[in-house]
């Protein structure tokens, strides 16, 4: 009997010492959990701003103009003499031939009660684009030039500078702006007595190019357009961090 006794208090003992460290290792991992599920409670979100003076790379210019008159004949004629007028312009300010297209045109008539006769009216469009974009700017200062030589440019007849390498400088731009972030966060941190832990969650803005002493012209996409060739690309992103 008292070997019996002996077995069961063994038994016992075994079986307290093995609840006892199942209760310490499950106040220890219930704990931890405790400890991570505050850590995870503690973050900042920061925005950080990144910013490139960029150079357009892509020049534009919708010419149109038009002429109008009682006779087709001599309309068409005006309107050839004025394609050949800004075709001379365009090559005499050191630009191939190939940099100006057509881009179409239209024609339409009416009957004028006070002429008593039909107006023909011719519109015509001629579209130059290229990569020398400070050529192309100073050809267009000199626009008056055509309309002193009789051709008759009309509204929305615009030079337009286009940034068309956005792709090309993305990643550098993003890890800047991540790092803006951080510095912010890492200046909140000191002031609570933390440390800057790991990414928690981070949402990118759209990128926008606009004039370097203007409002934004464009968001997202290819390229930014706008009325200098100066430019400016922005891109702001929204970063949480983890508080240690």
């Amino acid at each position: 009997m008292a070997e019996g006794s002996t077995g069961n208090r063994n038994i016992i003992l075994i079986a307290a010492l093995v609840l006892g460290v199942a209760i310490i290792a499950g106040g220890y991992l219930l704990g931890d959990g405790l400890r991570r599920a505050r850590m995870a409670d503690r973050a900042v979100t920061m925005r950080g701003l990144a910013e490139r003076d960029v150079t357009a790379n892509l020049a534009s210019w919708s010419l149109n103009f038009s002429a109008s008159g009682t006779d087709a004949a001599t309309v068409q004629a005006e309107i050839e003499q004025d394609t050949r007028t800004i075709n001379e312009f365009i090559r005499a300010a050191g630009f191939p031939a190939t940099a100006i297209t057509d881009g179409g045109g239209s024609i339409n008539s009416f009957y004028d009660n006070n002429r008593q006769a039909n107006v023909v009216t011719i519109n015509r469009r001629l579209q130059f684009r290229t990569n020398d974009v400070m050529r192309a700017q100073r050809a267009y200062s000199r626009q008056f030039d055509l309309i002193r030589r009789g051709v008759e440019l009309q509204e929305g007849s615009d030079m337009v500078y286009s940034y068309t390498q956005l792709n090309s400088i993305k990643p550098e731009l993003i890890g800047a702006s991540i790092q803006d972030a951080r510095r912010g966060a890492e200046r909140f941190a000191q002031d609570s007595g933390a440390a800057v832990g790991a990414i928690r969650s981070a949402t990118q803005g759209y990128f926008s190019i606009g004039a370097r002493d203007g409002d934004a012209d464009t968001g997202e996409g290819g390229g930014g357009a706008g009325a200098s060739p100066l430019q400016k690309v922005r891109v702001v992103t929204t970063i949480e961090f983890y508080l240690n």
